[in-house]
């Protein structure tokens, strides 16, 4: 079991953010505004995946699991409203969300389904985030410039993300959730995750007007399949998943504790 706690963070987001906030690169704000956008929906439905999965389990298995996913439910509750204030920034800039109207129709189809299918859902985005998030915290140094502020909420989001990565998949098994289906909805997540983010991060560029900027392909190309790019380090983590015997657990979280320990005067704990 994972102890989780809840931190409140110290920022300010009540003041505008430059349009290309993060150090002066269009491509790659638009990569992480599209990924803000897509967090207060996506975090709502992992929230109710917990819950449900916690009053799925026979009364006895609750107690020991009730801890964890209510620490789950507070840090993934305090994202959720941090990145709706930055969204709502994104929207005074003219940026408009359609990751989260198209996520939330194809969230109807799942009323009703068996909670097993909404962790075994829950647990593949969470791998994602993961792995994105062991990304960010080996390779800081990419933010630069980027106003202080920024980098900590988005670091403190990597760092929580590593922190709570075996909830999902744990009440998973522990309601008998079965191989076969953990990979059939990672292939899905895998597929419906990497088009929504290209289909945000361009209506962001094009709205931006930077769509077509040589410079922008360049930073693209770079970030993403660069020495140290961002898709060519986190195959081999995401193709980990796919192991019969895999479990969060077995992917780094050093990074995450150390950054929570060198950076305690940017939050406060909750409860």
């Amino acid at each position: 079991m994972t102890d989780l706690v809840v931190r409140r963070l110290l920022i300010d987001l009540e003041s505008p953010l430059p349009r290309h906030w993060f150090a002066g690169d269009a491509f790659r704000t638009a990569l992480f505004n599209a990924l803000s956008m897509s967090f207060p929906v996506g975090e709502q439905f992992f929230i109710d995946s917990v819950r449900n999965g916690l009053k799925a389990l026979p009364p006895e298995k609750q107690e020991e699991y009730r801890k964890e996913v209510q620490g789950f439910v507070g840090q993934e509750a305090t994202h959720r409203r941090i990145h709706a204030l930055f969204n709502a920034h994104l929207e005074k800039q003219g940026l408009v969300n359609a990751w989260a109207p198209r996520a939330q129709k194809r969230l109807k189809l799942l009323e009703g389904v068996d909670a097993r299918h909404w962790l075994a859902i829950t647990a593949a985005n969470e791998h994602f985030t993961a792995i994105f998030a062991d990304w960010m915290l080996r390779h800081a140094d990419v933010f630069g410039p980027t106003e202080a502020r920024l980098r900590t909420m988005w670091l403190w989001h990597s760092a929580e993300e590593s922190e709570h990565k075996s909830t999902a998949f744990d009440l998973y098994k522990a309601l008998g959730g079965s191989e076969r289906w953990r990979l059939i909805w990672f292939r899905r997540v895998t597929l419906i995750f990497l088009g929504d983010t290209l289909r945000q991060t361009i209506h962001n560029l094009r709205r931006d007007g930077t769509l077509w900027q040589w410079s922008t392909w360049k930073s693209a190309a770079g970030y993403l399949f660069g020495k140290h790019g961002l898709v060519r380090e986190t195959f081999k983590p995401w193709r980990d998943y796919l192991a019969r015997d895999f479990h969060p657990s077995q992917q780094e979280s050093g990074l995450s504790e150390r950054w929570l320990a060198d950076n305690a005067d940017a939050y406060s704990l909750v409860g």
